[in-house]
């Protein structure tokens, strides 16, 4: 077996088993904190790179589908941009959560889409396409839209200024995904197999990033988990479930057929929690972080548990995958 074969088989492993992993790690981190607290300066290059793994998915063809259906794409982007922060804020107001853990639950729900979205539509017979056009549209708008929705929530809390959120979501999202697809479109032209195999080495990377980033917040959140971890992980998964369902409805009361409606469900529900933990750690705590990384674990369940759901539901119409009703 070939070293590429190899990283691409260990790529296939790691998604497959990412929710292990975070849990694995995530345990580790709770009992033996050293191990992981020194990540925490490494987090905003982590992010940085798994945003370039996704610049790396993205292709012209890509740009083109945001033009062939801005009708659908409209409506699951500002189904996510109202409805996550909005129930957010709602759930923190309902459980009392304390205000730095509320923060932190708002920066989820103001995030963007995130990349497990577009996985999730492709195996639960969603149309991908979409999934990615919306996930592109929420990514490219959150300078603006994210720092909007937790100023005008929580600005009261906030020492930190629209400028600087605004500032740090460009560096750590708007700019790697920029760098990765223009070294997309370059290596397709000039060198097409290296760029087939950066788009199969980078799942590893990103997990590998990912499962690094909640470890470490878990570690610098240990006592904030044993105090009122429970409240956190209530409102998570209610958020969660809140996003899922409210994005499947909208789109099946909205006219979307069957495979856009469950993308809808996984472009609300999903969010880039890791762009939530980066902004946490930077302007904030590690227990601002903490919802966020909560949130990274659950939606990494429910996300696989949905789309096998959908997967296996005889209501899906037929090739669903690249639908384009």
């Amino acid at each position: 077996m070939s070293a590429f074969a190899t990283v691409r088989r260990a790529s296939a492993i790691a998604n497959r088993l990412f929710v292990v992993w975070v849990l694995l790690f995530s345990g580790i981190a709770l009992l033996y904190p050293p191990a992981f607290t020194w990540i925490d300066p490494y987090i905003t290059p982590l992010l940085g790179v798994i945003m370039l793994g996704m610049g790396m998915t993205l292709q012209p063809a890509d740009l083109q589908r945001l033009l062939e259906r801005p009708r659908d794409v409209a409506i699951g982007a500002l189904t996510q941009w109202l409805v996550m922060p909005v129930a957010a804020y709602g759930l923190t107001v309902v459980l009392s959560v304390p205000p730095s853990l509320a923060l932190g639950i708002v920066l989820v729900g103001a995030a963007p889409g995130g990349t497990a979205s577009n996985v999730m539509a492709y195996l639960g017979d969603g149309d991908v396409a979409l999934s990615v056009a919306i996930t592109t549209v929420t990514t490219i708008a959150a300078p603006l839209v994210m720092p909007a929705w937790v100023i005008f929530l929580v600005g009261e809390q906030l020492s930190v200024t629209f400028a600087a959120l605004f500032g740090s979501i460009v560096q750590v999202v708007l700019v790697p995904v920029i760098a990765g697809a223009t070294l997309r479109y370059v290596l397709d032209r000039r060198a097409p197999g290296v760029a087939t195999k950066s788009v199969d080495i980078f799942p590893l990377l990103s997990v590998a990033a990912i499962v690094a980033i909640v470890a470490a917040v878990v570690a610098m959140s240990k006592s904030t988990i044993l105090t009122v971890g429970a409240v956190v992980l209530l409102a998570v998964v209610v958020h969660n479930a809140i996003g899922l369902g409210t994005g499947y409805g909208v789109g099946r009361l909205t006219g979307m057929s069957e495979a856009r409606s469950r993308t809808c469900a996984f472009e609300v529900g999903l969010q880039n929690s890791g762009l939530a933990v980066a902004l946490a750690t930077a302007h904030f705590s590690p227990a601002v972080a903490l919802p966020a990384a909560l949130f990274s674990v659950w939606h990494n369940v429910t996300g696989p548990a949905l789309a096998s759901y959908f997967s296996s539901s005889h209501q899906s119409s037929p090739s669903p995958v690249t639908a384009d009703d």
